[in-house]
């Protein structure tokens, strides 16, 4: 099995270390593995660093850079450049378990003649040993499924099959830098499932200037990504979502048609989601713009 390992980084230098040692402890598995590194526009040493990871020739290294762009952008180009069987993209403040690729190799020994499969999902963990979300309940499912209809809340970690995952990108609206990867995973769902295993192989750090702790800043930069995310689920067969996820479509699809200043009732698809979108909107106006207007 070969790894193709994907990690878009911008201003990371010292955390790849961690990641790039991960790497080096999984290299025993028989496993081959390539990594793939987009510098998005760094200011910092991250090329004189991963340079030096390159020169060790313990694993292959391949570092390609770019004006900043963002993550997205720089997933879709490194995307490319991938030789493996499999694909998993790791931010450069991540890292894998001490056994991460022994757990990934057994699964896709064992699922890598299944058609119907996009890919294969771990859990993650944080550093002191914390699941990240909940344990699958479902062995095999989709994404929209485990999220919207099985309660999970938490972050996982996928392992794409190549041939799956080539013949997708992240859908970006005009000028924004970032859209939840769960745009993409939606549009999987629709021809293949996600293969579930409740093991970590990936250890989450989250940081004071990443993703996750600036959610509403980006939120705000990159609304309109976001509103097609939620308008699309909304076009979806919603039956059996749970009634609180349901909720959160409706507040998150009113969210971003204000933000992204779209005529959310009028462009919301279907009669009833027209109604309860209508419903929800004065509310959903005023808590936006108290939110939002320091942002």
């Amino acid at each position: 099995m070969k790894v193709s390992v994907l990690t878009p980084t911008y201003n990371r230098d010292s955390f790849l270390k961690d990641l790039y040692k991960s790497l080096i402890v999984n290299y025993k598995y028989n496993v081959q593995i390539e990594w793939l590194i987009m510098d998005d526009g760094s200011t910092d040493n991250t090329k004189t660093t991963v340079d030096k990871f390159i020169k060790e020739n313990i694993i292959d290294i391949k570092y390609y850079y770019q004006e900043n762009k963002g993550k997205m952008v720089a997933l879709n180009n490194l995307v490319q450049y991938a030789t493996g069987d499999i694909i998993i993209e790791c931010d450069s403040d991540d890292y894998f378990t001490e056994n991460a690729f022994e757990i990934v190799n057994r699964a896709y020994e064992e699922n890598k003649k299944e058609k119907d499969l996009y890919a294969l999902c771990f859990l993650k963990y944080d550093k002191f040993n914390n699941n990240i979300g909940k344990d699958f309940k479902n062995k095999k499912t989709t994404m929209f499924d485990l999220y919207f209809k099985e309660g999970e809340n938490g972050e996982k970690a996928l392992v794409y099959f190549t041939d799956k995952r080539l013949k997708y990108s992240y859908e970006l609206e005009e000028n924004e830098k970032f859209v939840t990867e769960a745009r993409m995973h939606h549009k999987m769902d629709l021809q293949y499932k996600i293969k579930c295993y409740n093991d970590p192989i990936m250890i989450c750090e989250y940081q004071k200037d990443g993703y996750t702790k600036n959610i509403k800043e980006i939120f705000k930069k990159n609304p309109k990504g976001y509103y097609e995310y939620f308008r699309e689920i909304l076009e979806m067969n919603l039956k059996g979502v749970k009634f609180n996820k349901l909720m959160y479509i409706y507040k998150h699809y009113i969210l971003f048609s204000i933000l992204a200043n779209k005529k959310g009732i009028k462009n919301a698809p279907g009669f009833i989601n027209k109604v309860i979108v209508a419903i929800m909107w004065i509310p959903g106006l005023i808590i936006t713009k108290k939110s939002f207007d320091n942002i």
